[in-house]
């Protein structure tokens, strides 16, 4: 399914926290989160869809960014998880569970007739 589209509003509700959980596996930069975030299913992320996430979440105290140099090429910006960001993912991801749970239990109610 990694060629799935996933409905817009979906994946504006969830890549933050995705975005998150990425960066919270250690200092990573746009192309590598893009990349984890189609290997786990959620499709292409484009940049100009990522990079404001990026940025939002810098602005948020919940990631922090700083350049380094490339091998050979150009410099690429990193971005760590700060204190504050593993508390919001915490939070956030144990919100989201609670939240997704309770829709697929109302989704999988019978529907009545018509």
């Amino acid at each position: 399914m990694t060629d799935e589209r996933w409905p817009g509003e979906w994946m504006r509700g969830v890549l933050s926290l995705c975005v998150l959980r990425v960066v919270a596996d250690g200092p990573t930069y746009g192309y590598a989160i893009a990349a984890r975030l189609g290997e786990a299913g959620l499709g292409s992320v484009k940049g100009g869809t990522l990079y404001p996430i990026l940025t939002r979440l810098e602005a948020e105290g919940l990631v922090s960014s700083s350049w380094e140099a490339g091998d050979g090429g150009p410099g690429r910006k990193f971005f760590t998880l700060t204190g504050n960001g593993a508390e919001a993912l915490r939070e956030r991801s144990e919100q989201w569970q609670v939240f997704t749970e309770r829709a697929a239990g109302l989704l999988s109610t019978p529907s009545l007739p018509v």
